[in-house]
């Protein structure tokens, strides 16, 4: 159940240090905004690395945190940023796609918009579902109905698939360019739900072989993605897109 007002990790996790790496893939210095910030300690990896990290958040953890809501409009100028991070936060805020129409936003053309959230659709998540009614990290103590101006944590109310995820953010000009994933979930798991992943496998090709009109190759790339190791296995998503 939920008790702190404003809930981050407390070390550099595993998704931090995957994001990490993505950032110095592109081998130059970059203004990032990195929203939510939490404990700060990947801005200050990156800003040991040469970046420019700006921290936002609601929990004012440290003095040079921007205050911003992810539920709100964000405090800054169109295409301001050359990265913008938004790791495990949009599963916090009650209008996502308002989420992304803002990373979109202060993100510039040609820049990248990277994004971590809980998994809901690795095998174990898919197991709880079907036994519980609820996905991985979305039961209902992980949620806090707020009142009007109440500034605490939300928890966990929007789960987002994969596939929810590169709609939202083609909407607004931004293409998948690259699907990641951390720590595997529950692998003791895997002999058990072999045979329903490969059903599934079977199924989703056979309902993609009668699509009128013919699926296009971003089609068969989506379904390649659904069933790739990161969505699969993995404890939290991490999608890279390009903002054209």
């Amino acid at each position: 159940m939920l008790e702190r007002d404003f809930t981050h990790v407390a070390n550099f996790t595993g998704y931090m240090g995957i994001v990490f790496d993505l950032v110095q893939s592109a081998n130059e210095p970059q203004r990032i905004l990195d929203i939510p910030a939490g404990n700060g300690l990947l801005a200050g990896r990156l800003r040991a690395a040469g970046h420019d990290a700006v921290c936002a958040d609601i929990n004012q953890e440290k003095p040079d945190y921007v205050y911003a809501d992810l539920n709100a409009p964000l405090p800054f100028a169109s295409e301001s940023f050359d990265t913008c991070l938004c790791l495990e936060g949009i599963e916090h805020v009650v209008a996502p796609h308002a989420l992304v129409a803002e990373l979109c936003r202060l993100t510039r053309a040609g820049g990248r918009i990277i994004l971590s959230t809980p998994n809901v659709q690795n095998v174990y998540s898919r197991f709880k579902f079907l036994c519980t009614g609820f996905f991985f990290q979305f039961a209902p103590d992980q949620a806090r109905l707020l009142q009007p101006g109440e500034r605490r944590d939300r928890g966990h109310v929007s789960p987002l698939t994969y596939a929810q995820l590169r709609y939202l953010f083609a909407t607004r000009g931004a293409r998948l360019v690259a699907l990641r994933g951390d720590r595997w979930k529950k692998k003791w798991l895997l002999p058990w739900l072999l045979p329903f992943l490969g059903l599934g496998w079977v199924w989703s090709r056979w309902e993609l072989a009668r699509c009128r009109p013919p699926p296009t190759k971003d089609h068969r790339q989506m379904l390649r993605d659904v069933f790739s190791a990161p969505a699969l296995f993995s404890r939290s998503l991490i999608c890279v897109y390009r903002k054209d």
